[in-house]
This record gives C-alpha cells, structure tokens and sequence, in this order.
C-alpha cells in the first residue's frame, strides 16, 4: 500500500499540472481575443463607407505642425487627457487635394475656432491648398464664432467667411516683446558670463541686459515689417480691400469699433473681412444646403478629415517599383543625443540620414527643417551625414518651413540646393555661449569655496567659484573658432567669399526673400517644389514621395495608433507659446543638459547655434 502512494500523488499532480496549463491556455487566448476585438473596435468603427454627398469638414485643433511631436503615453491617462493637440500640414494638405476631384464631396466646411496657430509659411500652404481645391468649382465655406489672427488668415482662403454676431475680428500685427531678466540676477547676485560672435546674435539679451538693443532692435523690426507686409498685402488680395485697408483696421481698432457702436462683427463686416454674420443655426442651414441633413448625430452631411484620410489610405496603389523620394523632417530644437519627434537629437536624426543612405533605396533626399537650431555639435553631426549622403551620390535638397536658423541654417548651408518660402526665418549666422556662476549667491548665505588645484583649470570651471580670465579667453576663443567654421561653411556651401558671408552673417536674421537676395538661398518655394527639384537633380520624372522616420516597434505603433484615432479624451487646445519665457526655458534646457568640462573643450554642448527670436510668430 505505502509503494503505490507516490505513483498516486505524481499522477495526481501531473493531473493539477495539465489542468493549470490548459487553463492557462485558454485564458491566454481569450485575452488576445478580446484585446483583438478591442482593436477592431477602436480602429474599425471609422472605416464606414463614405456617403455620396457630403461636405469635408476641415476643422484644425492646436497648433498646425510639419511633425507631431512625441509623447510619453503615460501622460494619455493624465489629469489633461494627453498632450496638447496638433495637427499634420501634410494632413490637411492630402485631404484637401483628394476632395477635389472626389465626386461624393460637395464643398468643404472651413471651422477654425479650435486652431491654435502656426507658422505663416503652415497658414499659407494650408490655404494654397484651399485655392487649388476652389478651382473645382466647389466652394469653401469658413465658419468661426470669432477669429484670432491665425484663424482669420486661414480664413481668408475661403469663398464665403461667417462670423456669429457675437465675435470680432481680431488683428493685432506682429511683434516681438520679451522678459529681460538682468536686474533680478543681479538681486540674486548670479553671474552670468556671456560669450558671442554676432552683433545681432540676441539670444543672449535677456540675461544682459534690461531690454533691447540697438541692433537687435534694428534687425528685429525689419524681418517682422516683411513678414506683416507679407501678411497684410495677402489679406487684401484675397477679400478685395484697398492697399492698406487692413493696417487701418489694425491701427485703428478703438475709434472704428465705436464708430460701429461696439459691434465687432459689424466692424468686421463693414471693414470687408467677412462676408456674413451668422447665428449657428443660419450657418447650419447653409452648410445642409450643401450637403444636407448628416446621419449618426452629426448636423449636417459631412465626413471628418481623419475618417476621410483613412478611406484614401486604404485606395492608396501597392508600391509600383517608382523611384523614390525621401522626405525628412528636421523639427524643433537640436540637443545632443537622441531625441524623439518634436526636438532634434543629434544622434538620432544623424543615424537616421545614415540608415536611409545606406539601406533605403532613394534616388533623392529633402531635409524639411523647422528649426531654430539648438547645439553646435548636434548640428555638426547632421551636416556630416548630409554631406556624406552627398558623397554617395545622392542629391540633397533643403526645404525650409517657419524658421530655419542659426543651427537650422548650420545643416542647410552646404546642400545641393536649398528653397525657403517667402516668410521662412533664417540666417541667425552667430555662436554664443552662457555660464552661470553662484559663488556670490551662495557667500550671500555663508557658503564658500576654497581649495588646490595642479594647475589655473583645476578648478577654473565650478559653477560656485568665480570665472577665471584664463577660463573666460578659453571660452571666448571656442566661440569664436565655431563662428569661422560656420562662416566658412556657409562660404565653401553657398560658393561665396568669406568676408561677404561674414558681412551678412553676425547673427541675423533674414526672411527667405531676403535671404535669396542674399546668396543664402536658391529658391523661393514649398516643399512641393522643392521635391520637384530633388527628382530633377536624380534624373526622374515619375517617382515616389516616401517619409523618412525612424522604425517604430509594436508599442509605439499602437500609441501612435491610438493617438489619432480620435478616441481618446482631448485636452484642452493649448495656444502655442509666444513669450519669451517659454523661449527662455528652451535654452535654459539646453544649458542645464552642459556641464563644465563641456565648456572647457566647446565641442559637445557649451556652445549653441540658437534664435531665440526665431519663435515669436
């Protein structure tokens, strides 16, 4: 009895064993099953088959953006319910060009009052999309309960501009106010050692001084009078105003809106900058009489942009062996090392350039850049990979968005062509670089420093010792190394002389129509066009245009999935930040990222190729 009760109890357990692993098993892939359905469910639901007649409905949240920025998916379930909204050009730009020639669109409805902003250069290829889009002889109908600045903008590419007769118009120019923040280091007793190349390099300002210079008020107000003739003269072009209607409207806004009895949508009427005021159910009853009653809970017949998008992705024709462009967007600020979407790492985007010149099989490559620069050295390892993609017989084309300058400029100098829109912001040819000491600080509240040392630098570069002149010639002699080496790239790049490229560089800032007449850029042109010319440096004519992005594993396929789906609770449409104090925080960031042995050798991050005027629009 006792030999057969271990024979009992193994098979026994052996029994327990198999039934946890079928159990196992089973809740395994009923799990999957449901994560499946889960999926279908969330992704599959907008896949409805589109109606015969319907508007689209074109209604931008956030901030109009060339590449949406990284978020870490922790902050989906956050108290703001994700990350403030943007929304993609090219998006916008796709969609709006396929309702052209798509016979079940009727029209497009134009809602603007969730658009943050964006660069004039996004505005406007946004709007040349809408112009392209009128040729059809379907009309687009802007709505809006009122109209910042960068709505009405948009707005104003539209057949017919709504207001509720409870909003206004509201034009204010352009313009670049910033904190200066001298007097209170000083009261903090903080040092801040500043070394620049660049008369107008005024990145450096607010730490230096109590408000604007001479030459940073000079260079500033003549790229903003540009852009706001740019702006202004397109307005009134476009609504059929007389030549400088709108810098009266702009000037004048106290005596015309009491002349108006204080009605803003009058005064936006009167003025010509709208062609109706409209109560929502007026609006209603015009947009169903283009495209009637809407089902499922919508007001009027329409099909949502991102619905629209994922029906042409899924008519879009298998891959037809057509050569191929490469299109890669450069956008944000530029630190070292690797960096996700929205900022420009060094390491990364440098890997990426050499990843595509190596295993992807393009004919051309046109580098997007959206950028105000950031390090030197994560510039300089992106030139290096573009020239090397150069080397290998690969043109290299630059397109530029809203700003490409300084660091953004760093990368462009030396491509095969570059093109700007009319409005970029570029040039910003300076160097600078900033160390804060604390040692009169920290002796305010009984601490000191004291020490040896087996030479002057031994200690020349503790942020709670006073700066040396020795470490202050070190440093000054770095900056102004990177500003030859940028002045002379800019030369060998744009095939100019030296002392003429130094003449036009120090620091400022052009528009790209100045910048043209300058040398320092090709062509006047969008990213279309510059494209066009990269196949026409490789010699094809019909060919493919594919984005260049780094691979995403399965997670961040998801979250991105997830993101755009539209199901996920918004936040608030968060207005993009235009003080100086956001811009502050940028290079603040980049200044904490540097230690002091980087300002010793300036070969890593102590030394910047940043415009901190560059993001005021």
């Amino acid at each position: 009895m006792s030999d057969s009760n271990p024979g009992i109890l193994r098979r026994l357990w052996r029994f327990l064993g198999s039934l946890v692993r079928i159990a196992r098993t089973l809740i395994s892939t009923l799990l999957l099953l449901v994560f499946i359905a889960m999926l279908a469910s969330l992704f599959g639901h907008d896949l409805k088959p589109l109606p015969e007649h319907a508007l689209l409905r074109v209604a931008p949240t956030g901030t109009l953006v060339e590449q949406r920025s990284w978020s870490d998916p922790r902050e989906l379930l956050g108290p703001g319910g994700g990350p403030a909204p943007e929304t993609r050009v090219a998006d916008l730009v796709e969609a709006i060009g396929a309702a052209a020639t798509d016979a079940r669109i009727t029209g497009i409805a134009l809602e603007l009052d969730d658009l943050a902003g964006g660069g004039l250069d996004k505005l406007e290829t946004v709007g040349l999309a809408l112009l392209a889009f009128r040729t059809s002889g379907k009309p687009v109908i802007a709505v809006g309960d009122s109209y910042t600045q960068a709505q009405y903008y948009l707005a104003s590419f539209a057949d017919e501009i709504h207001l509720n007769p409870f909003g206004n118009v509201l034009l204010t120019g352009l313009g670049s106010y910033h904190l200066y923040f001298k007097e209170a280091l000083d009261k903090l007793r903080i040092n801040f050692h500043v070394f620049r190349v660049g008369t107008y390099k005024d990145a450096v300002e607010p730490f230096i001084g109590t408000g604007m210079s001479d030459a940073s008020r000079e260079h500033t107000s003549a790229w903003l009078a540009e852009l706001w003739h740019a702006v202004a003269t397109g307005l009134e072009g476009r609504r059929h105003l007389a030549a400088g209607a709108i810098d009266d409207y702009v000037n004048h806004p106290d005596a015309k809106l009491a002349a108006a009895n204080g009605d803003g949508a009058q005064l936006a009427l009167q003025s010509g900058l709208i062609d109706h005021i409209s109560t929502r159910p007026e609006i209603l009853t015009r947009l169903r009489a283009l495209a009637g009653k809407g089902g499922d809970e919508r007001d009027y017949g329409y099909v949502d942009l991102r619905e629209y998008l994922a029906h042409l992705n899924l008519r879009k024709p298998a891959d037809a062996g057509q050569p191929k462009i490469g299109v890669l967007v450069a956008s944000g600020v530029m630190y070292d090392g690797d960096q996700q979407a929205g900022a420009i790492g060094g390491d990364s985007l440098a890997r990426l350039i050499r990843q595509t010149r190596e295993k992807a099989a393009i004919k051309a490559l046109v580098v997007r850049i959206d950028s105000p620069g950031g390090s030197a050295f994560a510039a300089d390892l992106i030139r290096q990979e573009l020239l090397a993609t150069r080397a290998a017989g690969i043109p290299v084309v630059v397109s530029m968005g809203t700003v490409a300058a300084s660091g953004g400029y760093w990368i462009a100098a030396e491509a095969d062509e570059i093109w700007a829109e009319p409005t970029t912001i570029t040039g910003s040819i300076g160097v600078f670089g900033m160390v804060p000491t604390f040692e009169d600080s920290l002796a305010a509240i009984g601490i000191h420093n004291d020490g040896v040392g087996t030479s002057p630098l031994a200690g020349a570069m503790r942020l709670d010792r006073p700066m040396t002149e020795q470490a202050a010639r070190l440093i000054q002699g770095s900056v102004d190394n990177i500003y030859q080496r940028f002045v002379g790239l800019v030369a060998a790049g744009r095939h100019m002389d030296v002392a003429a490229v130094d003449g036009i560089a120090q620091g400022r800032v052009w528009t790209g129509r100045q910048a043209q007449e300058r040398g320092l850029v090709d062509h006047l042109g969008n990213l279309e066009a510059a494209v066009a010319a990269a196949a026409h440096r490789a010699g094809v004519e019909n060919y493919q245009t594919v984005p260049i992005e780094p691979p995403l594993d399965f997670r961040e396929r998801f979250i991105r999935q997830l993101m755009e789906s539209g199901d996920l609770p918004e936040a608030g449409v968060a207005v993009p930040p235009t003080s100086l104090g956001a811009r502050v925080g940028e290079l603040l960031r980049l200044l904490v990222r540097s230690s002091a042995s980087d300002w010793i050798t300036a070969s890593r991050q102590g030394v910047f190729l940043h415009c901190l005027e560059c993001g005021t629009l």
